[in-house]
C-alpha cells in the first residue's frame, strides 16, 4: 500500500497529513506515558516496531503507483493498543520512505493513515469483539490481524479512486478497479499474516507471559485465556 513519492496531487497529500496527524500526536503521548510508567515496556515496544518494519517491507508490485505487502500492524495494536501503534506505524513508514525508497515523504501522512491508523484501530475493534464473544484468543488474534492488513489497503483504495477517479465510471468506477487489483494479492497475504501473527502471539505467551498479562492479553498464570481491555 506504500504509494510512491510524488504519485498523490499535492493537494490530497496534504490533506491525507493533515487527516493523520492528530492520531499520531495522540499516539506520542501514549507512547510516552507507556514507557514512563513501564519501562519494561521497551523491548516489546521494539520488537512490535520491528515487526511491523520487517513484515511492510516485503513488497509485491501491484496497482501503478503502489505495492501490495503484509503490515504487521495487528499484533502491535492489540499489544498495545492502536494510538501507540499509530506512532510505531508512522518511525516504520518514515524509515523505509529514507533508507529504502518504499513510499516516500509527500505521501507519508497517506500511508501513515491507512496503515498506521486505520489498520491497528479496525484490527483491533475485530479482535476486542471477538474476545468479548467469547472467542478463543489465537482465533480473536488471527482475525485482528487479517482484518487490520485487509482494512489498510481498502483505504488505499479509496485514497488513489479519489485521486485517479475513472474517465467515465467516477470515483466508484476507479474504486472496483483499484481494489480489485489489490484483492488478488492481498488475500492471501492477509491470511499468510494472520497465521504469522498468531505463531509470534504463541510464542510471546511462552516467553513473555508476565509481560501480556500487565497489557491485559493473558490472565495472570494463564496461557490461553485473556481479557478484555
Amino acid at each position: 500500500m506504500h504509494i510512491a513519492e510524488g504519485y498523490l496531487p499535492p493537494l490530497h497529500a496534504a490533506a491525507w497529513g493533515v487527516a493523520a496527524a492528530p492520531f499520531v500526536v495522540h499516539g506520542v503521548r501514549a507512547l510516552t506515558r507507556e514507557v514512563k510508567a513501564h519501562p519494561e515496556s521497551t523491548l516489546l515496544l521494539g520488537a512490535s516496531g520491528a515487526f511491523t518494519f520487517v513484515l511492510s517491507a516485503l513488497k509485491i508490485p501491484s496497482v501503478t503507483g503502489s505495492c501490495s505487502h503484509p503490515t504487521g500492524t495487528g499484533l502491535g495494536a492489540i499489544l498495545f493498543r492502536p494510538p501507540i501503534m499509530a506512532v510505531l506505524g508512522t518511525i516504520t513508514l518514515l524509515f523505509q520512505a529514507l533508507l529504502l525508497a518504499h513510499g516516500g515523504l509527500t505521501t507519508l501522512g497517506a500511508n501513515v493513515f491507512s496503515l498506521a491508523i486505520v489498520g491497528p484501530w479496525t484490527g483491533y475493534g475485530v479482535y476486542r469483539l471477538l474476545r468479548r464473544s467469547g472467542v478463543p484468543l489465537m482465533v480473536a488474534v488471527f482475525f485482528g490481524a487479517f482484518v487490520a492488513d485487509l482494512s489498510t489497503y481498502c483505504v488505499t483504495s479509496v485514497q488513489l479512486a479519489l485521486a485517479f477517479p475513472d474517465p467515465s465510471s467516477g470515483f466508484v468506477g476507479a474504486l472496483a478497479k483499484f481494489g480489485g487489483i489489490f484483492a488478488l494479492t492481498q488475500i492471501p497475504l492477509a491470511v499468510s499474516e494472520g497465521l504469522l501473527t498468531v505463531l509470534v502471539m504463541r510464542l510471546l505467551s511462552q516467553s513473555s507471559k508476565g509481560d501480556l498479562a500487565r497489557l491485559g492479553v493473558l490472565l495472570p498464570g494463564k496461557k490461553k485465556e485473556a481479557v478484555v481491555r
